[in-house]
């Protein structure tokens, strides 16, 4: 049974993992006071020339799957799926609630691909070929099969520069996995992530307010949440459909 609680830590049950070292990587407890609410607030105002509309399909679906008749956009079905396993890795479902892949982040990720991160397109698609074909070579089965700390100890040394074949290299690749996984757990979730505002909801983060009351101020971290994307909000549905127009070449309008 994959263990919920195991992060990219170094630590393992297998003695066959090739890496001992501990990564940079930070735990889920770490990510989360990194993140706090100022870069829940950063990910949610993702530039108006970038807008993606969120498809919701599916959303009252098994969240621990992807869903087999979900059109992707920019992955191929394999590549969701390690790229799934991986994001599952990095912030993982645990007893403190859910992770990347509940908050679909792998849907905010191909979204992105096919849009404002088209130029990462290619370097996904050789990384994560690389991390199959590593896993294939020493491991025998793909890395969406394997176990989650054999997962960890490919992924360790993909950090590390232990594995070749990725643009720029392995720690570059990281790098950007991670920060996608993160833009695609805490992002507003108009752009195709924070499914139910679960990444919100991880962060205690109230949501997006046009203005605060003294009771708003008063009430601090205590502030229930709101679930409202910055998009319920005609002001910026105004703001993205001028980028959409500027971006098309028509005249934009206030």
């Amino acid at each position: 049974m994959k263990k919920k609680n195991n992060r990219i830590n170094g630590r393992t049950n297998d003695r066959n993992d090739l890496f001992e070292e501990s990564p940079v990587n930070p735990s889920r407890r770490s990510l989360l006071k990194g993140v706090g609410l100022v870069g829940a607030a950063a990910v949610s105002t993702i530039a108006t020339s970038h807008v993606i509309a969120a498809d919701m399909a599916g959303k009252n679906g098994n969240l621990n799957t992807i869903a087999p008749r979900e059109a992707l956009e920019a992955l191929t079905a394999l590549e969701a799926e390690t790229l799934a396993a991986i994001c599952d890795c990095l912030i993982p479902s645990d007893e403190h609630g859910p992770g990347a892949r509940e908050a679909r982040a792998v849907h905010y990720i191909d979204k992105s691909l096919a849009s404002h991160n088209s130029s990462a397109r290619h370097n996904y698609s050789v990384g994560l070929n690389a991390i199959n074909e590593f896993a294939r070579k020493t491991r025998g089965k793909s890395f969406p099969e394997l176990l989650l700390d054999q997962q960890n100890s490919i992924l360790l040394a993909v950090q590390t520069n232990k594995i070749s074949g990725f643009i720029p290299n392995g720690s570059g690749f990281f790098n950007l996995l991670r920060s996608h996984t993160i833009d695609g757990t805490f992002c507003d979730p108009y752009y195709g992530g924070n499914q139910d505002f679960v990444g919100w909801d991880m962060l205690h983060y109230p949501g997006i307010r046009l203005g605060a009351s003294e009771a708003d101020v008063a009430a601090g971290a205590s502030l229930p949440p709101n679930h409202q994307s910055a998009y319920d909000h005609s002001t910026y549905t105004k703001l993205a459909d001028n980028a959409s127009k500027d971006v098309a070449g028509g005249d934009g309008y206030a």
